[in-house]
């Protein structure tokens, strides 16, 4: 329960620091790779929406904008986390460092990249700006974010792995360091 709602007010705090392009197009950091990979994807979904909630009781989001940030900046990025984390688990070996580099650090760039690519298709269908505006003023910075992301979510999942493993849900000491 301390690591959720620990993991809740971190998330607020990143949520709260961002940079806009226009009103509506905000950038900051997601955390959600290195959320779901801590609390597994249901908690993950949990810590960030009570994140959410406090971004909006702190006047960063309208309230009735709420739902369909919950799916864009909660429910895509924990379910393309979990996606690539089982992918990469599946198709690589089970090895410490493909954990660290691969699912934590390389994950948390491709989860805020697939994310940033999610709200603009978003945005441009709700006819908030024009898809052209998005794909030269917006979404290029999702490649900087992406190696922010990875910098911080990768190196946050390091520190836990190697100071408090059981606090990670999904490393498995078994897996990755037994007989390597």
């Amino acid at each position: 329960m301390n690591q959720l709602l620990g993991a809740a007010v971190v998330l607020m705090v990143m949520w709260s620091m961002k940079a806009g392009v226009n009103p509506g197009l905000n950038l900051h950091l997601l955390g959600a790779m290195a959320a779901t990979l801590a609390l597994g994807p249901e908690l993950a979904m949990v810590a960030m929406g009570l994140a959410l909630v406090g971004t909006a009781l702190n006047g960063g989001i309208d309230w009735t904008s709420w739902p369909i940030n919950f799916l864009a900046m909660v429910v895509v990025p924990v379910v393309i986390a979990q996606t690539w984390r089982r992918l990469v688990e599946r198709w690589l070996p089970a090895h410490f460092f493909v954990f660290i580099f691969v699912i934590a650090f390389l994950g948390s760039a491709l989860v805020v990249g697939a994310q940033g690519l999610i709200a603009s298709m978003l945005l441009a269908a709700a006819g908030a700006y024009p898809i052209a505006f998005l794909a030269s003023d917006y979404l290029p910075y999702f490649i900087l974010l992406g190696f922010s992301e990875a910098w911080l979510g990768g190196a946050a999942i390091t520190v836990l792995v190697v100071y408090k493993p059981e606090w990670v849900a999904a490393f498995d000491d078994r897996r990755y360091l037994l007989n390597k």
